[in-house]
């Protein structure tokens, strides 16, 4: 799910109008609406605002906007060759060798 998705259905489920919540999370209703929609993405600071807001997983938000969490970052760096095997293997991803 994409975060517009999340970030709608969080929304909703707190029974929150756009234009009510987007002053709690420091930003215009015009630009939650953009996000919802899938118009725009959002920063990783927002993505942080976010999910302490509605006490959601950070990681899970930032993936879902198309942003790789730090620790998952450093996973990769650090250890390339056995992360990119491990993934393709637990997910029947053929690798490009």
């Amino acid at each position: 799910m994409r975060f517009g998705e999340i970030l709608r259905q969080l929304r909703l489920e707190s029974r929150q109008g756009i234009k009510k919540l987007a002053p709690e999370l420091g930003v215009n209703y015009s630009y939650l609406s953009k996000l919802e929609n899938g118009y725009i993405g959002p920063s990783a600071e927002f993505v942080a605002r976010v999910a302490n807001y509605f006490n959601y997983d950070r990681n899970r938000l930032l993936l879902s906007a198309g942003k790789v969490p730090e620790e998952i970052l450093t996973i990769l760096r650090e250890n390339p060759d056995e992360a990119l095997t491990y993934l393709r293997q637990r997910f029947g991803v053929a690798g490009d060798r």
